[in-house]
């Protein structure tokens, strides 16, 4: 609400939400609408008041919450009324995914679909009575606006308002009923076979990818498929993988300027993206190049693991060393308007020969590719995008070098005259479970590129965490912003910063990693280990009470914090050798089976992990001086071969240092041969003889060395 004093300036006008460090809270802290945050002064206002709530949840790089936001809630009018009859509350959904996750699953069910911005009318005790997503200012094409459905439910609340509790209360206790795990039958061989069936048949064998518009990159089938080739030597499960990376890589949905991948594709093949970053997008993606690049050896799938690194280390990275959530897909309120260009502007910019090699090479043309959301027209711009590779282009007229050269050079010009533009807003918050993603990997670009920049990244956002982000008691935190920690972490921050802290550990074995790895993990099972049923709740057992407490399987955009630790725990046995752990593993799964075996790709991190439990999966312990060169040339190429199942202590040859015992008591015993960096191969429980030379252990670990 804005206006005029006296002297005739104009005046803002904001709500509570000023106070907030949400980036997303902050975008609605002056729209006219009375919005609390989320908190018992909302609920106690709406009991004392017997107004419903209205519920929206967003982030603030959703470019539908941008449209909505403009639409109504800063519509004088519409927040009159949503003033008069609703206490509203905003929530992000990246601070609160305990939240939006409930309320999803309650828009799913009652619609049978979702999406955000995600919109909930419920009671003061917290139970909806009305699900939707995105609502229109007015009422169009069969859709209700927000004009129309508020004196609407003012009338219902008011002469129906028994019938609406009972509503209610019935969807609450069917949304009980669904998170009641059921267990089935025991996961195997056969599943991961039904998940690589289900994936085969939605594949597109001529756009890469599964299923059709809009697609998304899903990374973690990428990440099963490697692995389920490895296992099988189904060359057809590889050349999906092939297939998909080459295609994105080369497709609108990569940013060939400044680097890094959009959130999907709004088509097919992979041209016209939503134009958004999320980090998470990045870390999961780059995983899946550098295994790629580990099992093929392609040198663009390096090339673009590498690129995604450069573009989260230069714009997505705070100065005390966390990582950035997202960047919007809007900038001067048009989505992708700081990603397109015009042919003339490619030639205002480049001349002659170089302005053609860029239009040639990113198929730029006159007419444009991209069109006007609104009115559907084209308007001149393109995205860029690669028809043909490099090594196309180059065939028969330059080599592949030398053109690469002239396309860099051009794109940095490129890029320092993007960078002049209006840039699009930067969610700037820090999570603990997106940046325990990315320290995953950055640890694996490490290891597979021999490169100690990354490490250190790695380091950085890890340190930052387990100093900056945790109580005092020692329990770890959701959101840094600002200076300011908050929210009580969920088990996706724990799951995936135990991740990040054990990969860490393979790339600089600091035993202090693992031994915080180890202690995380004990605190996770402390508060989210459900005792009766197992597998991991969602939220802690001392976190804020919900109207029901969920357990999270279903790997979407990010793996499930529970899928994740599956994995982690299984690595864990094999490292300190207590079976508890796998123990542990295998209830997650049989918890969670009767859900995964019904359709199986829908949980293909789940699939990693039990590919992991079926093995064969390997321990290998190196003992000798960490800084010989024997021991790091062993230490280099595990890294650079695609191994996804093993686990990897490092022993100082010197026993005095050796900390690593008293984690891995079984290593007691482990020492070199003639000084030499000796390596020991367990294989499915059986330990081969130890040997010295770095040829002798790859084919111990069946891995050619040739690479």
């Amino acid at each position: 609400m804005k206006h005029k004093s006296a002297e005739g300036d104009i005046k803002k006008h904001y709500n509570r939400l000023k106070l907030e460090k949400s980036p997303y809270l902050l975008q609605h802290a002056d729209n006219p609408v009375d919005w609390y945050a989320w908190g018992p002064e909302a609920f106690e206002k709406a009991r004392k008041e017997n107004k419903p709530i209205f519920l929206s949840i967003g982030y603030s790089t959703c470019h539908w919450c941008h449209v909505m936001a403009h639409e109504s809630f800063d519509n004088s009018e519409v927040a009159r009324l949503m003033n008069e009859v609703f206490i509203c509350i905003k929530v992000d959904r990246e601070e609160r995914q305990d939240i939006d996750n409930i309320y999803m699953r309650v828009c799913q069910m009652m619609t049978g679909s979702g999406g955000w911005p995600l919109t909930i009318l419920m009671t003061p005790e917290k139970k909806p009575f009305f699900a939707g997503t995105y609502i229109p200012r007015e009422s169009n094409h069969g859709r209700l606006g927000m004009l129309d459905l508020i004196p609407r439910i003012k009338e219902v609340w008011s002469t129906q308002h028994d019938e609406i509790i009972n509503s209610a209360d019935q969807i609450t206790e069917k949304l009980n009923m669904i998170a009641q795990s059921s267990s089935g039958s025991k996961l195997d061989k056969s599943t991961l076979k039904a998940a690589y069936d289900q994936l085969n048949g939605r594949y597109s064998e001529q756009y890469g990818g599964f299923g059709t518009a809009p697609k998304f990159p899903s990374p973690q089938n990428l990440l099963f498929l490697l692995r389920y080739w490895q296992s099988t030597n189904d060359e057809k499960a590889l050349r999906m993988v092939v297939k998909t990376l080459q295609s994105m890589q080369n497709g609108g949905i990569y940013d060939h300027i400044g680097y890094g991948f959009h959130r999907y594709s709004t088509d097919s093949h992979w041209l016209v993206p939503h134009f958004e970053k999320m980090l998470y997008d990045q870390a999961m993606l780059a995983m899946a190049y550098i295994e790629a690049y580990q099992a093929t050896g392609i040198k663009e799938f390096e090339e673009t693991a590498k690129q995604i690194f450069t573009y989260v280390m230069r714009d997505m990275t705070d100065k005390k060393g966390g990582f950035y959530s997202a960047e919007d897909a809007d900038s001067e309120g048009v989505e992708g308007k700081f990603y397109v260009w015009t042919e003339e502007e490619i030639r205002q910019i480049l001349k002659g020969e170089e302005a053609d090699l860029i239009i040639n090479v990113y198929s730029i043309d006159k007419t444009g590719n991209f069109r006007d959301e609104a009115t559907g027209e084209n308007t001149g711009a393109n995205i860029l995008h690669l028809d043909r590779s490099l090594t196309e282009v180059a065939f028969n007229k330059e080599s592949v070098d030398g053109l690469k050269e002239r396309v860099e050079a051009a794109r940095q010009i490129l890029f320092a005259v993007r960078n002049k533009r209006v840039h699009p807003h930067k969610d700037d918050k820090i999570l603990t479970d997106w940046n325990g993603l990315m320290i995953v990997a950055l640890a694996k670009g490490a290891q597979a590129f021999d490169e100690p920049k990354y490490a250190e990244a790695a380091k950085r956002a890890t340190d930052f965490i387990l100093t900056s982000m945790r109580r005092e008691d020692g329990r770890v935190l959701h959101r840094y912003r600002d200076g300011h920690t908050a929210i009580l972490a969920n088990v996706d921050d724990y799951a995936f910063l135990i991740w990040g802290l054990l990969e860490l550990y393979e790339t600089v074995f600091d035993v202090d990693y693992l031994r915080t790895a180890l202690d995380l993990n004990s605190e996770m099972i402390k508060y989210f280990w459900d005792e009766q049923d197992g597998g991991f709740y969602f939220t802690a057992e001392d976190a804020e009470e919900l109207i029901v407490r969920q357990k999270e399987i279903y790997d979407g955009a990010i793996p499930s914090g529970n899928s994740v630790a599956v994995s982690n725990l299984f690595r864990l046995s094999r490292i300190t050798a207590n079976t508890d752990f796998e123990d542990k593993a295998n209830k997650i799964m049989l918890a969670f089976s009767k859900e995964v075996e019904s359709a199986p790709s829908g949980y293909t991190q789940m699939m990693v992990a039990l590919g992991f439990g079926i093995g064969p999966s390997y321990e290998i312990v190196i003992v000798g001086d960490p800084e010989a060169d024997d021991t790091k040339e062993m230490l280099n190429s595990l890294g650079k071969h695609f191994i996804p199942y093993k686990v990897v202590l490092l022993k100082h040859a010197d026993q005095e240092t050796a900390d690593i015992t008293r984690i891995a008591e079984y290593t007691e015993y482990h020492s070199s041969f003639d000084g030499k960096a000796t390596a020991y191969v367990c294989l499915d429980f059986a330990c081969k003889m130890p040997v010295t030379n770095t040829e002798e252990m790859l084919k111990l670990l069946n891995v050619s060395s040739s690479k």
